[in-house]
């Protein structure tokens, strides 16, 4: 049997596919009295390579790779006809071992390591019903080690907090067990010591008005103030707390937190300054009266640096009637270009790895990181001190003090609240423009690269920038690679103009967005309306001027009609080339293998082809043996004649030589 063709079984399994000598090999369809039935790649009679395999008893489908008749490899498994539960990912021996992602019939998703067909190693679990989410190690199924445990909350009309709470510490067979901070919805944070899922050992807890308890803890409730419980999920309040009136004798001053020499600081502990990596670069003499200097002068523009942060915290937001807002890195980059920050030879990606904390690669330039206003102003003491150390580094005052005063005399204060750019600049408009940020941000991380050996965080240039135009085919006669380099320059002159171009220089998402913004702008200039058609599922609200209208439609237009599909158009022309890639490979496994198989055989046939000549030669000379014997007799036969001697000596060499002929 070699070629196509059809093999019945007598238990009535069915074979129709490639036969190779007698082997079901190659491309083939197996089905089973009870429906199941399995298409694909066949070696030696078994699964092997790509195929997708259906029960009939149940709703299961495979649809991957195989090794021996196990599922090993990659591959995706159904295991309800709607497609509403199903696993993709790594497969070893029919187990799931691996990376993989898994919807469960409930909705929610896991995706991470598996290990004997549980969650183990680092993985994200989403429980969509729940509104929760945990990122971190798990062991055996269950959340084990280092973790982060988010509780998203609904959305309060009309305010603005956060939204969730959030547990990033350590877990112990599922619950918050060791050491781990606790951030709730309303500011308030919580880092110490827990103990089966609640506050238990030394730590500290800072309430939402910024006053900070630091001490021992019980189950849950403070031990100096045992009838006070800190709830795990709701932040308390104060009043909870009551305490005796202090006596005249008793210190009714406010506590100040107290540094390394024993000297108090002036800006209290909920201010607390983070710029221990500068203070490193300077004598250790010199470090505690830096450091005093630098808390005066940051008490000398609190007052100017309070309404900036609210100021800026609430752009592209609406209404709060309780101004609770926490800044976003979007919402920072912002600033400092209004501020003219960026133009100092110091780009806003540099500008992401200054910030103060401990953030892995891929965090360290999200848009939607948020930092509260003792982490903001830490962070201008640490940009000014980059920005300017050369120039002040010669001066009689301590150089962090004076970076942070000139970049607040030349910078903050004439431009901060005077807001640039095409995200920001409007409310309406940013509001609206909002509403894709979310996708283009994915798209973002899909373009970013690793730039540089020194750095693992991925970023863009402006190349890449074009680059994606090219790959997405959004080039035309109106948006040009010219237009768009104008558009991402608008705000970095330096970048590019007329004369020269710096194509490599690092641009971060604001600048990736608004560049997009400006793209939709340039698209709304050719003259051509985009079709009704493409607008229908667009609702228009109440606007301002058929100018406000039309910008939202074409917005609208650009992202929902023209830069997204082109993303998924390219992402899906990846899956097909992958696609083909992995088919390309399997046939040339099996086309491999048959080549093998061919050898092998023909190794089989020459060696049987050599033994059968070895076999004639050893006939033949035993033979020739045989006949020589038989000469010596025939010269001694007594009646032989003269005429007949002569003859017999002649006649074994010539039959010898018939028989050779």
């Amino acid at each position: 049997m070699h070629g196509r063709g059809i093999y019945l079984w007598a238990d009535g399994v069915k074979y129709e596919g490639d036969f190779d000598f007698n082997v079901p090999m190659g491309l083939g369809i197996y089905t089973w009295l009870d429906g199941s039935c399995y298409e694909g790649e066949v070696f030696n009679g078994i699964r092997h390579g790509n195929g997708m395999y259906r029960c009939g008893k149940t709703s299961v489908t495979y649809r991957g790779q195989w090794h021996h008749g196990h599922r090993h490899g990659k591959g995706i498994i159904y295991y309800t006809q709607r497609v509403t539960s199903w696993y993709e990912g790594d497969w070893v021996n029919n187990v799931k071992e691996g990376w993989g992602v898994r919807c469960y019939p409930s909705g929610n998703i896991y995706e991470g390591q598996w290990k004997n067909n549980l969650r183990h190693g680092e993985g994200k679990m989403r429980w969509l019903q729940l509104g929760q989410q945990y990122n971190g190690s798990w062991e055996n199924g269950i959340q084990h080690g280092e973790g982060t445990h988010t509780w998203y909350l609904r959305r309060v009309p009309g305010t603005q907090y956060p939204l969730r709470n959030e547990y990033t510490g350590t877990f112990v067979q599922g619950l918050r067990h060791g050491r781990g901070t606790f951030y709730y919805a309303s500011g308030a944070v919580y880092k110490g010591e827990w103990m089966s899922n609640k506050k238990h050992g030394q730590g500290k807890f800072i309430f939402k008005n910024g006053r900070i308890f630091e001490g021992e803890l019980i189950d849950d409730h403070m031990a100096e103030f045992p009838s006070f419980c800190l709830d795990g999920f709701q932040t308390p309040d104060l009043n909870g707390i009551r305490t005796h009136t202090p006596t005249a004798c008793e210190d009714y001053r406010p506590r100040r937190a107290v540094g390394s020499s024993g000297w108090a600081s002036v800006l209290g502990p909920d201010m607390t300054l983070d710029i221990h990596s500068l203070l490193e670069k300077l004598p250790e003499a010199h470090r505690d009266a830096e450091l005093k200097q630098v808390e005066f002068a940051v008490l000398r523009h609190i007052a100017e640096l309070r309404p900036i942060y609210s100021f800026y915290s609430s752009l592209g937001l609406g209404e709060s009637p309780d101004n609770t807002f926490l800044l976003t890195r979007l919402q920072l980059r912002r600033m400092l270009m209004d501020c003219d920050v960026h133009l100092r030879a110091i780009t806003l990606a540099h500008m992401d790895r200054l910030v103060p904390g401990d953030f892995p690669p891929e965090e360290i330039h999200s848009p939607f990181a948020t930092m509260l206003l003792r982490n903001f102003v830490s962070f201008l003491v640490i940009v000014a001190y980059h920005m300017y150390h050369m120039e002040v580094g010669s001066s009689g005052n301590g150089v962090i003090v004076g970076c942070f005063s000139k970049l607040m005399r030349e910078n903050i204060i004439p431009n901060a609240m005077h807001v640039k750019g095409l995200l920001f600049r409007d409310p309406v408009r940013a509001v609206i423009a909002m509403n894709y940020i979310d996708k283009s941000w994915e798209i973002h991380q899909t373009f970013c690269q690793v730039n540089s050996i020194t750095r693992p965080d991925k970023t863009m240039t402006m190349r890449q920038f074009i680059w994606m135009f090219r790959d997405l085919h959004l080039f035309d006669s109106v948006l040009t690679s010219r237009t768009v380099l104008q558009i991402l320059s608008l705000e970095n002159p330096s970048a590019y103009n007329d004369s020269h171009s710096n194509l490599d220089v690092e641009i971060v998402f604001l600048e990736f967005y608004e560049a997009l913004l400006g793209c939709a702008e340039v698209k709304s200039q050719m003259g051509v309306q985009p079709s009704a058609e493409s607008l229908k599922p667009l609702e228009l609200g109440g606007t301002e001027g058929g100018e406000l209208e039309s910008w939202i439609q074409w917005t609208h237009h650009f992202f929902s009609k023209i830069f997204f599909p082109a993303y998924e158009h390219m992402q899906l022309l990846k899956k097909e080339v992958e696609e083909e890639r992995l088919r390309e490979a399997a046939r040339a496994k099996i086309a491999l293998a048959k080549a093998k198989e061919a050898a092998r055989l023909r190794e089989l046939w020459e060696a049987e082809e050599r033994r059968k000549e070895e076999e004639e030669e050893e006939a033949e000379r035993a033979e020739g043996l045989e006949e020589d014997n038989l000469t010596p007799s025939a010269l001694t036969t007594p009646v032989a004649s003269a005429t007949s001697i002569g003859q017999s000596k002649q006649s074994p060499s010539s039959g010898a030589r018939k028989k050779k002929k």
